[in-house]
């Protein structure tokens, strides 16, 4: 064999090796099934309805903070259709609003729009875990962009959701957004504008 097709032997084991470790190691391996009987069961009808607060970092490629924000979220639900509707405010001084439907089946799939989402995001609600996969377009100003999403939500015993999203381009991780969720009174919602 000569050594280019040794290297590229090699390059294609390598490529291989890291395909199947992306499906069975880290953060996009896991399965709603994994999580199904390990703590308070995540009804998104009951755990994001109301005044919720979300507070949170996005990190870049590099793994550095690139941003920070604070949301005011709003629940309805109408049935298994809900609606939830965001105010982000950036440490930079910018502010975004984006509203999501949600659409709940009886097993716990989900089905998820927003105006910056390409198609329909799905999900599965299962045990104290939401998980949703979707594709989401960047604004310009963030250079349009179309990032594929997962996106893990994980109910804390207090009520808190923990939420963890990883952004991916061609199979590569180019940011990750952490945060918490956690609902408040609506009195202590209005005192904060």
């Amino acid at each position: 064999m000569t050594t280019f097709a040794l290297i590229l032997a090699g390059m294609l084991l390598m490529l291989a090796l890291l395909a199947l470790s992306r499906r069975f190691v880290g953060f996009r391996s896991q399965r709603p099934a994994d999580l199904a009987s390990r703590g308070p069961r995540f009804d998104p009808r009951q755990h994001l309805s109301g005044p919720i607060l979300c507070e949170g970092v996005i990190y870049g490629p590099t793994g550095r903070v690139t941003s920070r924000f604070v949301a005011d979220m709003v629940g309805t639900w109408e049935g298994n259709t809900g609606t939830l509707n965001e105010r982000f405010h950036y440490d930079s001084g910018s502010v975004q609003d984006r509203c999501w439907t949600l659409r709940l089946g009886n097993d716990g799939s989900i089905r998820a729009e927003a105006p910056d989402v390409v198609g329909t995001g799905l999900g599965q609600a299962e045990g104290p875990a939401v998980q949703m996969r979707y594709r989401i377009k960047l604004d310009p100003e963030a250079g349009g962009h179309e990032l594929d999403v997962t996106d893990w939500m994980y109910l804390m015993e207090n009520g808190t959701i923990m939420n963890r999203s990883q952004f991916t381009k061609f199979g590569v991780t180019v940011a990750e957004l952490v945060a918490t969720m956690r609902k408040v009174p609506d009195a202590d919602l209005t005192r904060r504008h």
